[in-house]
């Protein structure tokens, strides 16, 4: 017999009544060293003071009205935005995947209005993942996700990351614009190098197609600047960003240049929910916080320390670990034990972490979690993967 709830998940024979920043508490009251942050959502932990008192007094006002008026928290959180970053425009949504689709349409969109409508084609990496509507799916290309659901969205290509010269031969008259993840997360953790990302705006400059960055799980602060791509020093045509942006409430946005978004007139796209005072008012109190440079800088110190136990991690147990590899709070330790196992073992050790491809087990902890807390990350890992050499060797 199905369940009430629709059987789309594996998960964890675990469920959580409470949290207090960086902890979850079951409902039997024990506590678990959150180093996932729901995937990477968790950006400030579990009920920060800030956001819990933004979030009640909004509350109190007004829930939502819907994008037939303005809604002035809306319009702060998209000058802060702004204000913040390469864009000039931004569109509100509630998923990545909806920021996506929002993307998608907007380039093609903007070659439509240049009378060039031929130019509809989106590159993507192998490996890469922005969602799971018919479109994201499509455009990614992985058995994984696209079994069962043919026929699939055409207009999509993929190509393998790291490789220019596949890039450019993608890059044809065709193309609208190539979207990529500047690091791969359920993919693996997979961080693209600068030069190559450099070389994609190059090649997108001299095409004309657009560059388009999937910033939702490695943006808002997670690599220890406001936006990945900022590493690599350069500067996209349309974002997409979500999870950390609402620390935990549904918020997304997709942003452009002026150039871009100028081809989205009233009517071409929407949302109901999208940008309701309530999301927006949390998106506003989290963009406060994590913009801050001083908050950045405290990311990259603690981050810079943690790889550094994880690498240590990592030499002393080589039959359960391979490497390390990622960005700031988004890492992944590479297996050569299934991950699964590695996770499951975790939960007895009190430390949730979520898997991730490539046999990878991703670190996302709240970009706020203390030194002492991910000092003690690192001690409950060692303790799980002890405890499956263990078992393994029994």
């Amino acid at each position: 017999m199905i369940t009430e709830v629709m059987p789309t998940y594996a998960r964890a024979p675990l469920a959580f009544v409470k949290g207090e920043g960086s902890w979850l508490i079951d409902e039997t009251g024990r506590y678990f060293l959150d180093a996932g942050g729901g995937i990477a959502v968790a950006a400030l932990g579990h009920a920060h003071p800030k956001l819990v008192e933004v979030l009640t007094s909004q509350a109190q006002q007004v829930w939502h009205t819907s994008n037939l008026y303005r809604v002035p928290n809306q319009e702060r959180l998209a000058s802060m935005l702004v204000e913040r970053s390469f864009a000039d425009s931004v569109f509100f949504a509630n998923s990545g995947a909806e920021a996506g689709e929002a993307a998608i349409k907007m380039a093609r969109r903007y070659w439509h209005a240049k009378g060039q409508s031929e130019r509809h084609r989106i590159i993507t990496l192998s490996g890469s993942f922005h969602g799971r509507t018919l479109a994201m799916i499509s455009a990614t290309g992985s058995p994984y996700l696209t079994e069962g659901f043919a026929p699939l969205t055409p207009g999509f290509m993929q190509v393998a990351p790291g490789d220019l010269e596949a890039a450019r031969q993608a890059l044809d008259e065709h193309a609208a614009a190539l979207f990529v993840e500047p690091i791969l997360g359920e993919g693996g953790i997979i961080a693209l190098e600068d030069d190559y990302l450099k070389g994609l705006r190059r090649l997108c400059d001299e095409s004309g197609a657009l560059l388009i960055v999937d910033e939702v799980q490695c943006g808002m602060g997670r690599t220890g600047r406001l936006f990945a791509h900022e590493w690599a020093g350069i500067s996209p045509d349309i974002m997409t960003i979500a999870k950390g942006i609402g620390g935990g409430f549904p918020l997304a946005a997709c942003l452009a240049t002026e150039a871009v978004a100028s081809a989205m007139t009233a009517g071409s796209h929407g949302s109901t929910y999208g940008g309701n005072p309530l999301a927006c008012a949390v998106g506003a109190a989290v963009l406060e916080i994590v913009g801050d440079p001083q908050f950045l800088d405290g990311v990259r110190h603690r981050s810079a320390i943690f790889r550094q136990g994880l690498e240590s991690l990592v030499a002393t147990r080589p039959s359960v670990f391979e490497s390390v590899r990622g960005s700031g709070l988004m890492l992944g330790l590479v297996c050569r034990v299934p991950n699964g196992e590695l996770i499951q073992m975790g939960h007895e050790e009190g430390i949730l972490m979520v898997a991730g491809g490539q046999n990878v087990v991703r670190l996302l902890p709240p970009l706020n979690m203390s030194q002492d807390e991910l000092g003690e990350v690192v001690q409950r890992i060692d303790r799980a993967a002890s405890r499956l050499e263990a078992s393994r060797h029994a």
